[in-house]
């Protein structure tokens, strides 16, 4: 029910200013209609005191830019009503602007103000502390590749290398213990199993008398 009642004033107000601002624009927009009424007024007054002047009337003549002149001074007011209105809608709607600026802030501080809240600061140390020690072994990796061992870890490394040689060695499959062995005629001999196994393979080299 309060934020109803929050939101309620909000649009209240929102609506108070809109509804200020088309009425200042709505007595700006008359002022400006009197403005050009008068300055045909007063173009048409002068034409007039002109051809009167022409006909020798000098009396209405004269009569004439009296009210030109009067319509002068209206003019001035009309102006100086519109200055105060132009100002009076442009603070009004600056007002405004502030408004919703402060109001958007706050939402923002509360955003962040929430926000902080969720965060916990000893979470945020874990992950620092895993970040430098992470960091740290990085960096001792980094220095071991860079060539600060010394002969006795060179020697370590050796050591440790040939035992892992050894025993991959240790591993390996048996070799087959079948012998095969092939004649002239190039056919496979079968041989005792149980005995070491080799290939025994015969090429034929033709004399060099025969080649000739």
């Amino acid at each position: 029910m309060g934020n109803l009642f929050g939101k309620s004033k909000h649009a209240s107000r929102v609506m108070d200013h809109d509804r200020a601002v088309l009425e200042l624009k709505g007595h700006r927009d008359k002022l400006w209609n009197l403005q050009k009424r008068v300055e045909k007024s007063m173009e048409r007054d002068k034409n007039v005191a002109r051809r009167l002047m022409q006909e020798g009337k000098r009396d209405k003549a004269k009569l004439m830019l009296r009210k030109k002149r009067f319509d002068e001074q209206m003019l001035a007011k009309y102006e100086a009503q519109l200055e105060n209105l132009h100002s009076v809608i442009s603070s009004i709607e600056w007002t405004h602007i502030q408004s919703q600026v402060l109001k958007d802030l706050e939402t923002g501080k509360s955003t962040l103000q929430r926000i902080n809240e969720s965060i916990n600061l000893n979470d945020v140390e874990k992950i620092l502390d895993e970040t430098r020690e992470a960091a740290d072994f990085q960096r001792q990796i980094s220095d071991l590749l860079g060539g600060s061992m010394t002969s006795e870890d060179d020697r370590a490394v050796e050591e440790e290398f040939a035992q892992m040689f050894e025993d991959e060695e240790l591993e390996l499959p048996a070799a087959p213990t079948d012998e095969i062995a092939f004649g002239e005629s190039g056919d496979r001999i079968p041989t005792e199993k149980g005995t070491k196994s080799c290939t025994r393979i015969e090429v034929l080299v033709p004399d060099a008398e025969t080649s000739m």
